[in-house]
């Protein structure tokens, strides 16, 4: 036994889908996940996606939004600070996210010259528009914005301690928790991946539902700090000890069933259990 209780470690959401952290002390949790998670997605010119999956440097870009979502601005290493006011509704302009289509609401030719600059080719920044009604999948159903499926995504400690475990047995550095960019960490779970088995979860005053396994892609072999691809770890041990049907699992998504506030420090407690997917 660990001789802990089960609580929140970590909070993290993403403003721009691809882009840096935001790592608060409080949270709020929306029907579509922690308030502004994935708000924004960066387009081509078509208004097809981009993520870290082809195009890495976006993890450089570390976006820092107003609690009202009102104003955002965007850093880079390289770049001066860019800052300006979220346009929230407006023109729409068709998106295309994984195959599927959605709309976004485009923030303008001045901070798409800047997004264009960071990761050397053109492209633009939209917004989630108010009306946003995405459907998710799983076995609780939900919404998001412009997540790759359900609104929160929870990791525990003890799932990324035994792969690091087998990273280091067979001669390989260990792998940080934000390669993996989870919404939710938890500690105090004696055994690893306790995450699948959860089937409704407390934490704070809000409630969440499982969803379904997180698939792991190619976005966990990029370094985080440096957008480079430092591969092919961690997916080739993953590949060796959580291959599903679908892909290799590790984490656990979640639909949001009541919304509320969650804090670093907040005890999670079970009140549904079920079996693992895997």
């Amino acid at each position: 036994m660990t001789g802990l209780e089960p609580r929140i470690v970590e909070l993290a959401y993403y403003p721009v889908k691809g882009c840096a952290a935001v790592r608060p002390g409080t949270a709020v949790i929306t029907p579509a996940g922690i308030a502004h998670d994935r708000a924004f997605l960066v387009v081509d010119e078509n208004g097809v996606y981009r993520t870290q999956r082809r195009h890495p440097r976006l993890a450089l870009i570390t976006p820092e939004i107003s609690r009202d979502g009102s104003r955002m601005s965007l850093h880079h290493p390289e770049l001066p600070t860019l800052s300006f006011t979220v346009v929230r509704d407006g023109p729409r302009r068709c998106v295309d996210l994984f195959g599927n289509a959605f709309e976004g609401i485009d923030q303008g030719p001045v901070v798409g010259q800047w997004v264009s600059r960071a990761l050397g080719e053109a492209g633009r920044l939209v917004r989630v528009p108010p009306d946003h009604r995405r459907a998710t999948d799983g076995q609780t159903p939900g919404t998001s914005g412009y997540a790759d499926s359900s609104a929160v995504h929870l990791l525990s400690k003890a799932t990324l301690a035994l792969l690091d475990e087998k990273l280091r047995s067979a001669g390989e550095p260990a792998v940080p928790m934000e390669r993996f960019r989870p919404n939710i960490v938890v500690d105090g779970w004696e055994h690893p991946h306790t995450e699948d088995l959860l089937r409704r979860v407390t934490l704070g005053d809000c409630e969440l539902g499982y969803a379904k396994l997180a698939l792991r892609c190619v976005v966990t072999t990029v370094d985080q700090r440096s957008a480079r691809k430092v591969g092919p770890e961690p997916l080739r041990t993953l590949a060796g000890y959580r291959r599903t049907g679908g892909g290799l699992a590790f984490g656990a998504k979640f639909a949001v069933v009541r919304p509320g506030t969650v804090s670093v420090g907040d005890p999670v407690e079970v009140t549904r259990w079920g079996v693992s997917e895997l």
